[in-house]
């Protein structure tokens, strides 16, 4: 049975996957090509994150993940006729998936310790 934490996971995936295959035309105007970049990072910072509520065991199994993802993504715009793949979209990705899981980690460590 699929949990909640699971199921929020998979729908940003799917939402991600959309956002960046919609065509131009459909997205506000980018009046700052960093601003672009900030929003690979911040996306796939909270992709890594949700995804290590329901799958914490192997943290860098999933940010290889993520990362694969994030590439299939790029090489999939780039067949499009409305938008293109950018090696700098995925190195922002890459950054906001490191980011992801060091906070995660740092979130970990931060917990209090119970049972012992």
């Amino acid at each position: 049975m699929m949990t909640i934490k699971r199921l929020v996971f998979w729908l940003s995936l799917i939402g991600v996957a959309v956002l960046s295959l919609l065509p131009v035309e459909f997205l506000p105007p980018q009046t700052l090509n960093v601003w672009d970049k900030a929003q690979h990072s911040l996306a796939f910072a909270c992709l890594a994150l949700l995804g290590l509520q329901p799958y914490p065991t192997r943290p860098w199994r999933l940010a290889l993940w993520l990362l694969a993802y994030g590439g299939a993504i790029e090489m999939i715009q780039s067949t499009t006729g409305w938008r293109y793949g950018d090696w700098l979209d995925w190195l922002a990705d890459g950054l906001g998936i490191a980011a992801g899981v060091l906070l995660w980690r740092l979130f970990q460590l931060c917990r209090p310790r119970t049972g012992s």
